[in-house]
């Protein structure tokens, strides 16, 4: 559902729960995107080394694991034969390559996916980006992802980098996203995160009854044993992280209470919400990374959605704010647990 903008109350709480932590920077294709086979012919002062090694070495603009994808693929022939990249060269050898791309090589390529585009003008896209949808690419999402829809809906974007996006939500989290479309459209929002007035409201389904309302103040960073995960931490290379809580109102799913929480975030670390809230014992219903694993079956997903977003338009100077509804299978799960969906305020 689309929603007309409509000007900010002054009394909007600040939620700013942007992602500062992008740890990749995608380029579009690989160096050298002419896949036609390359040849080589081997020097005496190859003589005793690695083949895969050489070969890395006489075309530098390909990595030496995707070099040794190709000899483990049978790409590369060495006097017409296809060798093991750990075999030993002997430095007479004529060496062809037939280069394969790599799915990271077709990162930026349009795709026709549906979105949901609340609002769009010269300036900026506004996205009500459904659970499932994987932002932008990355190690086994190198496609189907957000960037290669907005790439094909809005081609200019090809000259922005990450197709405009300046923030992130997690796969399975549903809500809004703002993109810029122009360098300096995106620039202005970027300034605007850094500068914490992006207003973005959350709605999180717990398990438990948390108090009324709260602060967490605890600072957060890679979790110790597993870096996929982020966790509370007191580590000097921690970064600061509040977040602030109300509870809505309550239920039961499954004859366990659960309750249906508004969060803004002063602070916008990698998985924050969910962090904090199961740090103090409130873990997200559906969470199968920080919350309990025998309640995960409950749904199929973090309840978590942004809801509400709200900035300085990058063209006009002037504030707007958007609302959605909660997605249709959240929307489902409160009224399961005997929650009734809260009124746009």
């Amino acid at each position: 559902m689309i929603l007309t903008p409509t000007p900010i109350s002054a009394d909007l709480p600040e939620d700013p729960d942007f992602d500062d932590e992008l740890d990749v920077e995608l380029t579009p294709a690989m160096v050298g995107s002419d896949l036609s086979p390359i040849t080589l012919a081997l020097t005496p002062d190859a003589c005793g080394q690695r083949l895969d090694k050489v070969v890395a070495g006489l075309v530098p603009q390909f990595s030496r694991s995707r070099i040794q994808q190709w000899f483990d693929g049978g790409h590369v022939l060495v006097d017409g034969k296809p060798k093991r990249g750990k075999d030993t060269a002997y430095g007479d050898e004529a060496v062809v390559i037939v280069p394969q791309s790599a799915p990271e090589d077709q990162a930026y390529t349009p795709e026709a996916i549906d979105l949901d585009i609340v609002h769009e003008d010269e300036h900026i896209i506004v996205v009500n980006k459904p659970a499932g949808l994987v932002v932008h690419p990355g190690a086994g999402n190198w496609a189907g992802t957000l960037l290669n829809g907005l790439l094909h809906h809005c081609p200019q974007l090809a000259n922005v980098p990450r197709a405009g996006i300046v923030h992130r939500l997690d796969k399975d989290t549903s809500g809004l996203m703002v993109v810029g479309k122009t360098l300096a459209a995106q620039t202005d929002l970027v300034r605007q995160l850094q500068a914490r007035t992006v207003k973005r409201e959350y709605f999180a389904l717990v398990w438990g009854t948390p108090q009324l309302s709260g602060t967490i103040d605890a600072s957060m960073g890679r979790h110790p044993k597993d870096r996929v995960k982020m966790a509370v931490s007191t580590n000097f290379s921690a970064k600061p992280a509040i977040t602030h809580y109300q509870r809505l109102s309550s239920g039961v799913l499954e004859g366990r209470p659960v309750s249906l929480v508004q969060c803004q975030l002063e602070t916008g670390r990698t998985h924050q919400i969910r962090v904090h809230m199961m740090s103090i014992g409130f873990a997200l219903v559906g969470d199968t990374v920080y919350g309990k694993q025998h309640l995960a079956p409950f749904f199929h997903r973090q309840a978590l959605q942004a809801r509400r977003l709200g900035l300085v338009h990058p063209g006009t100077g002037e504030d707007w704010e958007w609302i959605v509804p909660l997605a249709g299978d959240f929307a489902e799960l409160i009224a399961q647990c005997g929650i009734p969906e809260p009124e746009a305020a």
